[in-house]
């Protein structure tokens, strides 16, 4: 049961980190643009209102994102309890694969809104 514990915890470790850090990043983005911490991708690093932006625009998406994938992260872990290490490792597996594919998809809505919202520069349309 300890094995499958730990393996819930990871299957749940995307959705838990989108709540987590879009709840940081609604409420205040890294002060200064860095390559250390924050969502950075060349356009959302043009300039400070690039980068507030993109921060809150990506804490609304894993937010919400993060609220919807808990739900499809616990129930196939349900479904396993009591099997093998190996199956319970493969599901774990594909549910972290989901969550991590839905988190790094949402990288898209937030460089188009950057790209409407912005010219090339950085500076507001």
């Amino acid at each position: 049961m300890l094995f499958w514990t730990l393996m819930l915890l990871t299957a749940v470790l995307c959705p838990v980190m989108m709540l987590v850090f879009g709840a940081v990043y609604k409420r205040h983005a890294p002060r200064k643009i860095n390559r250390f911490s924050g969502y950075r991708t060349a356009r959302s690093m043009k300039n400070i209102d690039t980068w507030t932006f993109a921060h809150k625009y990506i804490a609304r998406l894993w937010l919400r994102w993060g609220a919807i994938l808990i739900a499809p992260s616990v129930i196939p872990m349900l479904f396993v309890i009591g099997k093998s290490e190996e199956i319970i490792s493969i599901v774990a597996l594909v549910v972290c694969f989901m969550g991590l594919s839905v988190m790094m998809a949402t990288l898209i809505p937030t460089e188009i809104a950057l790209k409407k919202n912005f010219d090339k520069d950085g500076n507001r349309i």
